[in-house]
């Protein structure tokens, strides 16, 4: 017995009993299969019931394309109930990519002309939905006809088929401008709120259409006026307003036909007033007719107060219970805020209150129209709410408002005692969030104002005594003791009571700021140097606790600290004598310094330079040149080899007044030559190894590969492969050339970069390939151990 096909209720209810998706995939694949079978065998009488079910499968995202021809079939249906399932069809699973949607032409076309008013509104609905430019230049002339004349459904539904057709094809603009004057005098709100979106496509569409109807302006605003005094009327008027939708539309229409046209704008003026000050905002439909007024009153050129009058019903808004009317009252005011400062500035208070808001959306809203409003003027009293909503945020909202109130500050601040209070608070509260260049610009900030040193090194003391979890104060504040910790430690402070300071207090913090398992590795070289620098006003057991605690970090595994614990220590053991004058106040940096095309950007926690902070020299009457052992010192101090070099002779001439940093520069000795080593030498081919040290950088050789041929002919497609152990680091430069040129000829050169950190004896595998005059190709492996000592010691 042959099992009865499912009606569409029973298959909807047994796929949602499915109990698992493969249950369910395994219904729709044998429903599926059903309903292929009654399409292969022309079932006429189940062929709408069938593609019923077919879209519902569709609809849940099953395989449905089999069924586009039985769309067809049915539009073609005599039927109503089958054309519409055909149609419904047609519009689901046809789109402008399927050649199928082609056919539909003729289709429609019959069942515009067709009597019946529900075909004409079906046919019409599909064209508006699906159509392709090609239909559309088809079937314009009919949606045309049916639009002046007919029943008001199908003339509704005809006026917003020619929206879409205007939309797609702006070149047919020109066959419905007629239609759109006619239908402007039409009584049907209907048929009325359609022309009036008709308009608006083509002008936007087509210049000739706007200028066209701008003289329409006057019929418009009467249109409008109409709609704002009419009373209540049960077909069109919604919470007590007539036809909302319709006045939203005109209002469009009139922005687009004000812009940039001043004459049409002062026609509109009266009605735009009329319709801002009599429309009731309690009820969301008022509201958005509201804000269409307002889009439309800033869109075309009104009169000043008018504006002013846009701007306090957006304010109005912010006191609104429902938070996407105060969204869009926020985002709004932040558009206008460039134009209509002064007036966007009176509604501040109520800006500021919607910081408060439970909706996140809206609270990050209000942060940014908040910071924008920050002014000379009000920058005081902004800069304190901000403050106190920073201290409460969330923390996706920290690092904005910390950035804003940063920026703000920086441009507005009345004075720099002010302005280093506010980024300090802003580090306290939101040290984690703040941008990367707050450290350098707080340390510029509080190093060029010299009047307040001490009131500075004292508040970032207390601050860093209470919390050293905000890295960036702590960096701040860690820069500042090691700048100014005299005046702390002198306890003189003209600003607020002087707090002096016990030098074992200071050093503990320092300690434990060093200890903290919080603490980055920059702020550990802060701290390092600020232990250094206060090294220079302390005596006895306060140096040996430095110098300890500068020891400790000599093996950490942070290369950075690890190198700037060695220097100090250097500078206790060698150089006590100069370490007073290395560690000197920093100098002020131009600002320029802090970007990123700035070439001397401050490494956290080290100097800009060490020679920056060296004094300069006093002139001397004597020509006699420092002597060898000081200058090699001062070598080492700043990265030189600490072996004592041979020294330019000195001319006979006064020593100008300089820095320290331009005796080295004439005293600087060149980079350490090491002798030549050949490493390969066959075949008439010569390679020789020539290796330097960079005085700059004792774990680096750089050798330079020269490959030279005593052979009459050529030597082609050579190429040079190194490999050394893991411990080093490779860097193999790209050869001058890959012909070794005969007896004669010019040497192929060759940079290899060797980085040896932990100073291993250099061991090196060569690859050597090549091609002998004679057209026989050449490879040979060499390892090379011999390396001269002072190639890596």
């Amino acid at each position: 017995m042959p099992e009865v096909p499912l009606t569409l209720p029973t298959l909807i209810r047994t796929i949602r009993n499915a109990r698992t998706q493969a249950e369910e995939r395994e219904l729709v694949q044998r429903e599926s299969a059903k309903i292929r079978g009654a399409f292969r065998g022309d079932e006429p009488d189940t062929r709408a019931s069938n593609l019923a079910k077919l879209l519902y499968i569709h609809m849940l995202g099953y395989p449905a394309y089999f069924g586009q021809m039985e769309c067809l079939k049915l539009i073609a249906s005599q039927k109503f109930h089958e054309k519409r399932i055909g149609y419904l069809g047609a519009a689901l699973l046809l789109d402008e990519k399927q050649d199928t949607h082609l056919l539909l032409t003729n289709s429609i076309k019959n069942d515009l002309l067709h009597p019946s008013a529900w075909v004409q509104c079906l046919a019409l609905s599909t064209l508006g939905s699906l159509g392709s430019a090609a239909m559309f230049r088809d079937l314009a002339g009919e949606v045309e006809q049916l639009a002046r004349v007919g029943q008001p459904s199908v003339r509704r539904k005809a006026v917003v088929c020619a929206v879409h057709i205007t939309r797609k094809v702006p070149d047919l603009t020109d066959t419905f401008v007629a239609l759109g004057e006619q239908l402007l005098t039409d009584r049907n709100h209907g048929i009325l709120h359609g022309a009036v979106m008709l308009i608006a496509e083509m002008c936007e569409q087509n210049p000739q259409a706007l200028e066209h109807f701008r003289k329409r302006v006057p019929q418009l605003v009467g249109i409008l006026h109409n709609l704002v005094v009419a009373g209540y009327s049960p077909d069109n008027s919604i919470s007590g307003i007539s036809d909302p939708f319709l006045q939203v539309q005109v209002l469009r229409l009139l922005r687009i036909l004000g812009h940039d046209n001043e004459e049409i704008s002062d026609a509109m003026n009266d009605a735009l007033a009329q319709v801002a000050t009599n429309t009731d905002a309690t009820r969301n439909v008022g509201s958005a007719i509201l804000y269409e007024t307002v889009l439309t009153i800033m869109g075309v050129h009104s009169a000043s107060g008018l504006r002013v009058l846009a701007i306090n019903i957006l304010g109005r808004f912010l006191n609104n219970k429902d938070r996407n009317i105060r969204y869009v009252a926020l985002a709004s005011l932040q558009k206008l805020l460039q134009a209509e400062s002064s007036a966007v500035q009176r509604h501040r208070s109520t800006v500021l209150a919607c910081l408060t808001d439970p909706d996140p959306t809206v609270k990050r809203r209000a942060l940014q129209l908040s910071l924008a409003l920050v002014n000379s003027s009000n920058v005081r009293a902004t800069t304190k709410e901000l403050l106190d909503f920073l201290s409460a945020c969330a923390p996706d909202l920290k690092s904005d408002c910390a950035s804003g109130i940063f920026l703000a500050a920086e441009k507005f601040a009345p004075n720099k005692r002010w302005h280093i209070d506010t980024v300090l608070q802003v580090l306290t509260m939101a040290g984690a969030y703040v941008r990367d260049d707050a450290v350098p610009n707080l340390t510029h900030l509080i190093g060029g104002a010299k009047e307040l040193h001490s009131y500075a090194v004292q508040q970032l003391y207390e601050a860093l005594a209470q919390d050293i979890s905000q890295q960036p104060l702590v960096q701040v504040a860690t820069w500042c003791i090691g700048e100014y910790g005299s005046l702390l430690l002198a306890g003189s402070c003209e600003e607020i009571e002087p707090k002096q300071v016990d030098p074992e207090e200071l050093l503990t913090l320092l300690e434990h700021v060093l200890q903290s398992h919080l603490s980055l590795p920059a702020t550990r070289g802060y701290a390092l140097t600020a232990l250094m620098k206060l090294g220079t006003h302390l005596q006895g057991n306060s140096i040996n606790r430095i110098r300890r605690l500068v020891s400790i970090y000599c093996s950490c595994h942070d290369v950075e600290l690890q190198q700037r614990a060695v220097e100090y220590n250097a500078l206790f053991r060698k150089y006590d004598h100069l370490r007073a004058s290395v560690l000197e106040k920093m100098p002020l940096v131009d600002k320029a310094g802090y970007t990123e095309e700035g070439s001397e950007r401050e490494q956290p926690g080290r100097e800009i330079s060490i020679a920056a902070n060296i004094p300069e020299v006093e002139p001397s009457g004597s020509s006699k040149p420092p002597e060898s052992s000081q200058v090699s010192d001062l070598l080492c101090l700043l990265g030189e080899p600490a072996e004592p070099s041979p020294l330019q002779p000195v001319m006979d001439t006064p020593v100008a007044t300089g820095s320290v940093l331009d005796l080295l520069r004439d005293l600087k000795p060149p980079a350490s030559a090491l002798s030549r080593l050949v490493v390969y030498d066959r075949d008439d081919l010569l390679v020789e190894f020539s290796m330097e040290r960079p005085p700059l950088e004792m774990t680096l050789l750089l050798i330079t590969a020269t490959v030279s041929n005593r052979a009459p002919g050529d030597v082609t497609a050579f190429s040079l492969q190194v490999a050394v152990p893991k411990s080093f680091q490779l860097e193999l430069l790209a050869p001058s050339g890959s012909t070794v040129r005969g007896q004669g000829g010019p040497p192929v050169t060759q940079l290899i970069r060797v980085l040896n950190p932990r100073k291993l004896p250099l061991r090196m595998r060569l690859r050597l390939a090549y091609t002998l005059p004679s057209g026989t190709a050449v490879q040979q492996i060499e390892e090379i151990s011999s390396f001269p000592e002072a190639a890596w010691q």
